[in-house]
């Protein structure tokens, strides 16, 4: 019979798989001796079980869970559901990847009408009792019985204000009983049953909702945003209770070993006495930190520091800690590795390696490349008077400006319309998550900076402030009120959070400055990778950007860019609609002098680092007036003046338009297509390059050009282009009496192309493969159609693993990326390969990349050291996979 529960002297950290990560951990964590409520887990493979036979728990499970339980009862000496000495358990999901918040949880199981007296007499504090059952009422009737927490809390509320209470702890048996009852009544008016009595009956129901959160839509989104796959599910942890709300002698608190906002190596958290766990994370009532923990109860303060020592060391990492303590007795309910803001994550990465804790390859496997982004963007412009409003806690770094919304679904809807938006909550929950998603940043009156809040949005690198109570907000109205300013919905404010500050309007922000620590890590990165990162830059500017994030080079200048100035619109239109041969060279003989300052500029920056130019590459359409807009003209025209001589040229220019238009223009007169046509096009931008080299050459700078024949599907396309290039460079260096170096290549980005590059790399010198455009013609997608209309509802229903516009789709396109680089080398063994589609800029893909042989990638300037990190974590794993196999074959 297979075994799927397992109590936590019977796992280790290494069966993540099988009990989750939290399962995982309170089991290494009764392993190695500390002071853990004893329980058992409930498999992930139990979970994959219930859903195969159609969401019911499976009789050997159930049988498996029955014999757990009475090993619990044997350990702890209490029974479930024994009026003289109940045993009370917590029921908590625990995936294999952390989700914090996104899935059910339920406390003080095992209470009922007889339990919450025999708890009384036993505790001799009948307040304690009552309290724990009203929890337990509320929170597994709106997780189990579906009872909206929404009605529970306006009874709780009523309730305190008749009787004159501001706070839950002035609360007394007596008016416990008198809520308990009333809870009891909404559970019936809701339900058609009476709250269930029986605790095993409790249990059951709690470990079925536990497995249905699996599938809810929260934790759907999350996984979908976090790349989690689907299959994996859930494990239940069945845990003895502890109680943080027995007095003031007990608590209850969240804590990291290090600050996951900065980084910085101290104990860093918060805590609330006489309460229980979900006060903390619900953010239901604003927390102490965690160092006044110290003058409360010095003893337990000194024993959890040791405990956050030693766990932080046994792991080796960051630890995110959730502690109890029951009547001056230290608990520790879990551990797992904290989430941290990148800022965070590579100053922790650094001084780990620092400390000795671990090595710099582990250092760099640590920090997730996606993170990085976080650094590069911009923050407030210290120069500017802020004007504060109001102040709360500084939960997650970074700076944003939006307009106020108060629903996460609006926050989403203007999102998806364009517009930059602030979600403003008194405190938010896991069905929050969409709206956190699509907002610039999050705000909450209540609330920690472990609140779920707080840990949801460090985790998206998001700006977020949280237990701002200086707001006060009234979400039927929508507005907030702070003193007598009244803010309203729509209205623009700035937040930073890193200081907690709020200040109306917009304000002016400034480029970001990279930390020591991340230049060290970034420097290992270099150390370690085995292929270069380039960047694709179009200008002098973003050239500049690129070598200071680090590029080893240009790798696609996109010279259509240059064409689309303003400025020079008109004259690429006087060249596109000219009638003669005449009239064309004309126009280019304008546009090449343009066109060499923009590579002087370009190849001056990049100081003898290779520049990667690709010739024209869109249809000649897309620079001329729309179609459309040009009828409406016209139409006016024919009606207002006839006669005009504007009408005339608007007429001729549309029907040069009709001539030019094409049914389907990513497959037409494009790419090398237009310099077969129009040989003098390319002719002249190849002069304008190698102008711009003979000229650097005499301010004694080295330039090394190459150059990109786009969209080539024959060798005879690219061996005409290349004798093309060759007549123009020799015509520069005679007329100039410089010598200069030059190679010429292709973008692989047709399907023929890679499948006949061993032909085709006769011509070339290298290849560069464009995936964004051998995405669309390997499947068949136009990318604007396919993402507007079905590629969105493909990923959703899991017809396609990933966007294959964002992640290389390693099956299909990679096979013939790998066939192109093979057949490539074939015919020339020392053929330089990249990657300049947006791939070039994702992890995954940058991985694929370095297995498959290319010698770099080229990605945009913002995510140069997000390539450098990922192609170095890419080279350790193979490195770690081939020790593996080395191993495996002795």
């Amino acid at each position: 019979m297979s075994k799927f529960v397992y109590l936590f002297n019977e796992g280790n950290s290494g069966m993540k798989e099988i009990l989750g990560g939290k399962g995982a951990n309170l089991a290494e964590m009764t392993r190695i001796g500390l002071p853990v409520p004893f329980g058992f887990t409930i498999s992930t493979e139990a979970c994959n079980s219930y859903y195969e036979a159609g969401k019911t728990i499976p009789a050997e499970v159930q049988a498996q869970v029955l014999v757990a339980l009475g090993e619990l009862e044997e350990k702890t000496g209490k029974k479930l559901g024994n009026p003289e000495n109940p045993l009370l358990v917590s029921v908590r999901s625990g995936a294999v990847f952390s989700m914090p918040g996104m899935m059910d949880t339920i406390l003080n199981l095992g209470m009922n009408d007889e339990t919450v007296e025999g708890m009384a007499k036993l505790t001799n504090n009948p307040r304690f009792a009552y309290d724990s059952y009203r929890r337990f009422i509320q929170m597994f009737s709106d997780v189990v019985l579906d009872v909206d927490v929404f009605f529970f809390e306006r009874l709780l509320e009523e309730t305190r204000e008749a009787k004159g209470y501001n706070s839950d702890p002035e609360m007394t048996a007596d008016d416990w009983k008198e809520v308990i009852e009333g809870y009891k009544n909404i559970v019936t008016k809701h339900t058609r049953k009476p709250f269930p009595q029986d605790p095993k009956e409790q249990l059951f129901l709690s470990i079925n909702a536990v497995f249905d959160s699996w599938n809810n839509q929260r934790a759907i989104v999350y996984r979908r945003l976090n790349k989690i796959p689907s299959h994996l599910g859930t494990a239940v942890n069945i845990q003895s209770m502890v109680f943080g709300n027995m007095g003031d002698d007990s608590g209850t608190g969240v804590a990291f070993t290090r600050d996951p906002s900065t980084g910085e190596s101290i104990l860093y958290g918060e805590y609330l006495i006489n309460a229980q766990g979900e006060d903390v994370v619900a953010g239901i009532r604003t927390p102490q930190p965690i160092q006044t923990l110290k003058d409360e109860m010095p003893a337990v303060f000194q024993q959890f520091v040791d405990t956050c020592n030693r766990l932080e060391q046994h792991y080796e990492d960051m630890q995110d800690i959730e502690f109890t303590v029951e009547r001056g007795e230290l608990f520790i309910l879990q551990t797992r590795t904290g989430k941290r803001t990148a800022q965070a994550a590579i100053r922790i990465a650094t001084e780990l390696v620092k400390e000795g804790i671990i090595d710099k390859k582990s250092a760099l496997l640590r920090v997730d490349p996606e993170q990085l982004d976080q650094l590069l963007h911009r923050r407030i412009d210290e120069n500017y008077e802020r004007n504060q409003l109001a102040k709360g806690l500084p939960a997650s770094p970074g700076a944003a400006t939006g307009k106020i919304v108060f629903d996460a679904d609006e926050a989403e809807l203007l999102a998806n319309d364009g517009q930059k938006v602030i979600l403003v909550r008194p405190e938010t929950t896991p069905d929050d998550i969409h709206g956190i998603i699509s907002a610039q940043a999050v705000v909450t009156s209540r609330g920690g900076m472990t609140s779920h809040a707080a840990v949801v949005a460090r985790g998206m690198g998001k700006a977020c402030i949280c237990g701002c109570e200086a707001m006060k907000i009234d979400l039927h109205e929508k507005q907030f009120r702070v003193g007598e300013v009244v803010v309203n919905h729509g209205d623009i404010i700035t937040i930073d959070g890193g200081t907690g500050e709020i200040m109306l309007g917009e304000i002016p922000m400034i480029e970001p400055e990279l930390s020591a620590e991340f230049q060290l890590l970034l420097s290992w990165a270099d150390e370690e990778r085995k292929i270069g990162v380039r960047a694709n830059a179009d200008n002098p500017e973003d050239s500049a950007k690129a070598l200071e994030f680090g590029a080893g080079g240009i790798g696609l200048c996109r010279t259509e860019h240059m064409f689309m100035d303003a400025a020079r619109v008109p004259i690429v239109q006087k060249m596109i609609l000219a009638e003669t041969f005449e009239e064309r060279n004309a126009a280019l003989d304008e546009l090449l002098p343009m066109q060499q300052g923009d590579f002087e500029g370009i190849l001056e920056v990049m100081q003898g680092l290779p520049v990667t130019i690709r010739l024209l590459d869109p249809p000649l359409h897309e620079f001329l007036p729309d179609k459309e807009e040009l009828l409406v003209e016209i139409t006016k025209l024919q009606i207002l003046d006839p006669k005009s001589k504007e009408l005339k040229e608007k007429e001729a220019l549309l029907k040069k338009v009709r001539q030019l238009d094409e049914f389907n223009p990513m497959l037409g007169h494009r790419g090398c297509r237009l310099g077969m046509i129009h040989p003098e096009i390319y002719e002249m931008q190849a002069r304008a390059i190698f102008y711009a080299v003979a000229n650097l050459a005499d301010k004694g700078i080295e330039a090394k050009p190459e150059i990109m024949i786009p969209l080539v599907g024959h060798v005879n396309e690219l061996k005409e282009m290349r004798e093309l290039i060759n007549a123009a460079a020799l015509s520069i260096k005679e007329e100039t009496g410089k010598e200069f170096e030059y190679t010429v290549g292709t973008m692989i980005e047709i399907p023929r192309a890679a499948l006949t590059a061993d032909q085709i790399a006769e011509e070339a010198d290298f290849f560069s493969f464009g995936t964004n455009d051998l995405t669309q013609t390997t499947f068949g997608y136009s990318r604007d159609d396919a993402e507007g209309k079905f590629l969105q509802a493909y990923i959703e229903q899991k017809v396609l693993p990933e966007n294959p516009f964002a992640v290389l789709d390693r099956e299909g396109v990679g096979k013939l990326v790998e066939t192109g680089v093979e057949l490539g080398r074939k015919t020339k063994p020392g053929l330089k390969t990249g990657i300049c589609g947006e791939h070039g800029g994702e992890k995954s893909s940058i991985e694929f990349c370095y297995n498959a042989g290319l010698d770099y990638v080229s990605c945009s300037p913002y995510r140069v050291p997000l390539a450098r990190l990922a192609a170095a974590q890419a080279t350790i794993r193979h490195e770690i996979n081939n020790e593996k196999e080395a191993v495996a074959a002795k």
